[in-house]
């Protein structure tokens, strides 16, 4: 049910259709499967179902979600800060850990971690009261020749594409000099402290921050 709850609001706050195909496609479920959990979510007044294809979280629902998301993020800022775990393996051990672990216990790591207000990607860590705002600013894929371009969040959706970039030492807070974009569908060449390099669409898109 956590799963499928912190699922939703991901998909929302991105922007993306909640229906049972996309959900079951970012888990990795089948659309029966999906369908049967969003029944027992609206049951319990966690969604709401506009139609029978379609998926919003209550009012209730987003508290629970919220606390998830919290929860999530706290164990991956620990894990990349304490126990020095790389960047691009914490979502996974963290998608692990955040069933397991108690609430008094990560707000134990919140108090020890120092109340971090951002995780390894630059995603927002919702407060314990729940106070949030989460939103997804433009995509290095966006930005044009000439642009200084400040990261200050990349999806961690793609383990591998994360690898890569933290070895070209692309993360959040970082300022990239977007330097020219190849034609024809070609890289987008950036240029920071390790030199310049080119990326595909692919890896621009999951890059978010802001042009100045």
């Amino acid at each position: 049910m956590e799963d499928y709850l912190k699922a939703i609001f991901a998909l929302v706050t991105r922007d993306e259709p909640t229906t049972t195909t996309h959900l079951a496609e970012h888990l990795g479920v089948s659309p029966p499967t999906v369908s049967a959990m969003l029944k027992r979510l609206a049951d319990e007044d966690l969604v709401h179902r506009p139609d029978r294809y379609h998926a919003e979280l209550t009012e209730h629902g987003t508290a629970h979600a919220l606390t998830i998301v919290r929860r999530h993020r706290l164990i991956e800022q620990f894990l990349a800060t304490v126990l020095d775990v790389p960047w691009d393996e914490v979502h996974g051990e963290a998608e692990v850990l955040e069933h397991a672990l108690s609430d008094r216990l990560v707000e134990r790591i919140d108090t020890y971690l120092g109340h971090p207000t951002h995780d390894p990607h630059g995603d927002p860590i919702p407060a314990p009261d729940r106070r949030h705002e989460e939103s997804w600013t433009g995509s290095l894929a966006q930005a044009h020749p000439g642009d200084r371009f400040r990261v200050e969040r990349i999806s961690d959706r793609d383990s591998a594409a994360l690898r890569y970039l933290g070895e070209l030492g692309i993360r959040p807070g970082i300022v990239l000099e977007v330097i020219e974009r190849s034609p024809f569908g070609g890289p987008l060449w950036v240029s920071l402290g390790t030199g310049r390099h080119g990326l595909g669409m692919a890896l621009a898109t999951i890059v978010h921050g802001r042009a100045g």
